[in-house]
């Protein structure tokens, strides 16, 4: 199996580069892995502009040997850059049907890491979510190639999305399935070493 030289980690709604996962991971890499390309881009609220600059970042990536990771709805944008790419992924409370949960956060939003910074959800980023939703239910997305080379930690105890939704979607999957936990997986440090020999990083 091929070492990943190149990971990109994004993260999921309202949040950004600070939180603690990305953090972590971001921490983890620079100190063990110092060879691998790093990149945790803050996320547009622009769905499409979010793929857009995803796709136009990673454009000289070598597809064999990048990896993503995704939280929640970035665990939404790391599939859908799996499945253009062929890369490996590692979603984490991945969301699965944006476009339905967002609807109601339509309107001015704040960042969880900086009350201060303001944001508007538009109602097209719906539309926009739906298109990406559509898009990956193309063969390729959904190929079992892909999903075995896709890596769910999902958490039974998730407040914020539906466990059954997200383990029917990546079936096929590597999952971890978690009896308790919560969406920001905030005991992280018990699963951050499956994620990373997933991963299988350069060192």
């Amino acid at each position: 199996m091929k070492q990943t030289t190149h990971l990109l980690y994004l993260h999921g709604f309202r949040s950004s580069p600070q939180s603690a996962k990305a953090r972590q991971m971001a921490a983890l890499v620079a100190e063990r892995f110092p060879r691998v390309t790093w990149w945790c881009p803050q996320l547009p609220a622009s769905p499409r502009e979010a793929i857009k600059m995803l796709m136009d970042g990673i454009q000289t990536w070598p597809r064999e040997t990048m990896a993503v990771v995704g939280s929640s709805l970035g665990g939404f944008y790391a599939t859908a850059v799996a499945a253009q790419t062929g890369c490996k992924a590692v979603l984490l409370n991945p969301a699965v049907n944006p476009a339905r949960d967002l609807e109601k956060y339509i309107g001015e939003q704040t960042s969880w890491h900086d009350p201060q910074e303001r944001f508007f959800f538009l109602p097209e980023f719906v539309d926009e979510l739906r298109a990406i939703t559509q898009a990956m239910a193309q063969p390729k997305a959904t190929s079992r190639p892909q999903l075995e080379r896709t890596f769910a930690v999902i958490a039974k105890g998730d407040e914020v999305l539906d466990w059954r939704e997200m383990h029917a979607r990546y079936t096929g999957a590597r999952i971890k399935l978690l009896e308790c936990g919560d969406h920001a997986l905030s005991d992280f440090d018990d699963h951050v070493e499956e994620v990373l020999a997933f991963l299988n990083l350069h060192s």
